[in-house]
């Protein structure tokens, strides 16, 4: 069999493999910082080099920001096209003083890669390089259309990326695509992600007197908007840890008896998760278990609040102004504009005399909640039992991912595959970033098997 030959290649090449995956993590390409721009373009053209090396066409796409790898290699005009997308740009490095080594000087110790980006996302987008290789280097040619698309901007929300898209909509018109920036349920546990989290996050501003007061002089006669925006965020949840704005849970799609017996089925270990985490216990919604609650369920929090003094020792003021940041986590049915509406409507409502209440809306994500039946998805379960040894489960994903619904929405895509080759404990956005190297072989194996498993009987 053309895939088994594939696979040998693979498995034979693995020391070469890491090497140039070495050479591409030296690349400090953190986009967040205007110092590094050089470094970022050269990751992306470091990135298109390498894709004419290994077979495909490619060419840049410059934008306001940071520039769009384009490649491809579509010779099989009766084979379906797969879009792949990555991103070579990292997040920040910092603390550098928390790496146990430099965070651009890649070393490998215990069987991983420890660099900044080994893992998000450049360890797993490289996979896909190498599988394309392999085959074209076996087989002489792939077995269906590939084409990809690989951002520098993803750790800065992507600002430029729609643009892009909307102007070569047609350049990366596909029939499924496939995205590895995650990670596996667990060590040993390959996932594919059919259902993410949407995101509604808003700013709660809170203005009283013109400046800040002393306290003993005008206490008791003028309202503080410290003491009011916490009257307000009290009652934004209620005692139990639901969620107290009225509509809030009006529009969720509940969890089917069959999702909550798969969930109950996965190999989640509370005791260990609250010692990692140095709590007594989990909380939340009292009729849902953990993992319900981390993955599948509508939440409300608190990430941030300021006003008045908080330095050292003591200032008795009365602060001119206070505030606050909410997220909120959605799950499929609920949309970051109605929910955002609720929230606005709420808190005005709550909002106590003799202070200014101003609420923004910072950001937003639409939940994602891929069809398990789709040919595609099934390809993939198989393609990742190929390369890992064993069947992958399928699981959500508590967080949000704004790049796959602006993918959705401008290329119309519905087969959406989301494999993640990372683990959990890899560290992302964290020093001592790490990508296992068995995780990053099996990768490359999933991938050529994808490949194949994707083209149409007979053609």
């Amino acid at each position: 069999m053309v895939l088994d030959t594939i696979l040998e290649k693979i498995d034979s090449n693995q020391n070469r493999y890491i090497e140039e995956l070495l050479g591409f993590l030296k690349i400090p390409s953190v986009s967040t910082y205007s110092h590094l721009a050089a470094d970022v373009r050269r990751a992306a053209e470091w990135v298109c080099s390498h894709a004419k090396r290994v077979g495909l066409q490619a060419r840049l796409i410059e934008t306001k920001g940071h520039p769009v790898v384009h490649a491809w290699r579509c010779r099989q005009p009766d084979q379906p096209t797969l879009l792949i997308y990555g991103h070579y740009d990292v997040q920040p490095p910092e603390p550098k003083e928390e790496w146990h080594s430099p965070p651009f000087s890649p070393v490998i110790r215990d069987g991983y890669i420890y660099a900044r980006g080994a893992s998000d996302d450049k360890g797993q987008f490289f996979t896909y390089l190498k599988a394309i290789e392999a085959i074209l280097a076996g087989a002489g040619e792939l077995p269906i259309n590939v084409k990809l698309l690989v951002e520098g901007e993803e750790e800065i929300g992507s600002p430029n990326l729609g643009p892009v898209l909307a102007a070569n909509a047609d350049l990366f018109k596909a029939d499924a695509i496939a995205i590895s920036d995650g990670s596996q349920f667990a060590r040993g546990v390959p996932a594919i992600t059919y259902g993410l989290r949407g995101l509604s996050y808003l700013q709660i501003d809170v203005r009283g007197p013109r400046i800040d007061l002393h306290s003993g002089a005008f206490g008791g006669l003028v309202k503080n908007p410290v003491q009011a925006l916490c009257e307000i965020l009290a009652q934004l949840r209620n005692p139990d840890g639901t969620v107290a704005i009225p509509g809030f849970y009006d529009q969720v799609l509940e969890l089917q008896a069959w999702e909550r017996n798969e969930l109950a089925a996965l190999p989640f270990a509370e005791q260990e998760l609250t010692q990692y985490l140095g709590i007594a216990d989990l909380s939340g919604e009292p009729d849902f278990a953990p993992l319900e609650r981390k993955t599948a369920r509508p939440t409300l929090d608190i990430n941030g609040i300021w006003g008045g003094f908080a330095g050292e020792g003591a200032k008795t003021v009365i602060p001119a102004k206070a505030g606050a940041k909410v997220s909120m986590r959605l799950v499929p049915n609920q949309r970051p504009e109605q929910i955002n509406q609720l929230f606005i409507d709420h808190v005005r409502r709550l909002a106590p005399e003799g202070v200014k209440v101003e609420v923004r809306e910072l950001h937003g994500a639409d939940p994602v909640l891929v069809r398990r039946d789709q040919p595609e998805v099934q390809a993939a379960v198989r393609a990742i039992a190929t390369g890992f040894g064993t069947a992958p489960v399928f699981i959500r994903e508590g967080g949000s991912i704004p790049i796959v619904n602006l993918l959705q929405e401008t290329l119309q895509l519905q087969a959406i595959l989301m494999m993640g080759w990372g683990n959990p404990d890899d560290g992302t956005h964290s020093p001592n970033e790490r990508f296992r190297l068995q995780d990053f072989h099996h990768g490359i194996r999933s991938v050529a098997a994808l490949l194949y498993e994707l083209a149409k009987p007979g053609a």
